[in-house]
């Protein structure tokens, strides 16, 4: 099963920030961080995929279309989580994760519910979480709770929306590696949106990069980043390094002059 997207267009107000986004099949397995700046609709284009923004053109996954069609219709297929911590509510963690099981995965079982929250538990490292409730919980323990229900339906497409923009180091990586298995052994299909470059080169198997202007470049992730585009979409120079075990690496060395960002956004 593959993800299509054609023709894909999306509005901001009376603004457009994506025309025309056609990308080549992303199949399944495949792990895809979408970056880029503020503001260049990573968020929009995975809502517009969730069915939860209105765009031109068409997402299908298979032969379902998911662009426009409600959320619910496919629930069992698709999940996605948004920027937005899950609710602090007077909930345990694990009670809060069992109705989110029991509303994507009617068909189990009370058993097979119970089994499939503590595998998800166990596979995150927050079994520790499980009886407490959720209004006494950090951000970044929210956040992995909200990881964790968006997992736990084993939906074929993951649409992921900075999902570790409120964890330390340590689980970033636990967060990025488990999405990275779950492709890799699973054969979901996952999108990241992120910001760290260097977190996407590491995990991902391929990159989308949205600039300013509608502009684009999607790829295999060591064919996407280089010098030009990185002045294109973030207005920097920068460079493609190599560490010592060969993973790629991106070295910020400074901010272009505006009226140089500016040259580069209409060329």
């Amino acid at each position: 099963m593959s993800l299509l997207i054609e023709g894909l267009g999306l509005n901001y107000g009376a603004r457009s920030i994506l025309q025309d986004l056609t990308l080549a099949a992303v199949e399944a397995g495949s792990l895809v961080g979408v970056l880029g700046p503020n503001g260049v609709g990573k968020s929009s284009l995975l809502r517009a995929i969730a069915g939860l923004q209105a765009c031109g053109g068409v997402a299908r996954l298979g032969e379902a279309v998911l662009s426009g069609v409600p959320p619910w219709r496919q629930q069992a297929k698709v999940a996605y989580l948004p920027q937005q911590l899950p609710q602090a509510v007077s909930l345990l963690a694990y009670e809060s994760l069992l109705a989110a099981t029991r509303a994507r995965c009617p068909q189990l079982a009370s058993h097979e519910l119970a089994a499939r929250v503590e595998a998800i538990l166990q596979r995150l490292g927050i079994e520790h979480l499980a009886l407490q409730r959720m209004d006494r919980l950090s951000g970044g323990q929210r956040q992995l709770l909200g990881l964790a229900q968006a997992l736990v339906g084993e939906p074929h497409l993951l649409l992921l929306d900075e999902p570790t923009s409120a964890l330390d180091l340590h689980w970033q990586l636990r967060v990025l590696d488990c999405v990275a298995e779950r492709c890799r052994t699973e054969r979901t299909i996952a999108l990241v949106a992120c910001h760290d470059l260097n977190l996407a080169l590491r995990f991902c198997t391929h990159l989308l990069l949205l600039a300013p202007g509608g502009g684009y470049r999607f790829g295999v992730a060591d064919k996407v980043l280089d010098t030009a585009w990185l002045r294109r979409a973030y207005g920097i120079e920068a460079r493609i390094e190599h560490c010592s075990l060969g993973q790629a690496l991106v070295l910020a060395d400074r901010p272009l002059l505006k009226e140089l960002t500016d040259h580069a956004e209409q060329s």
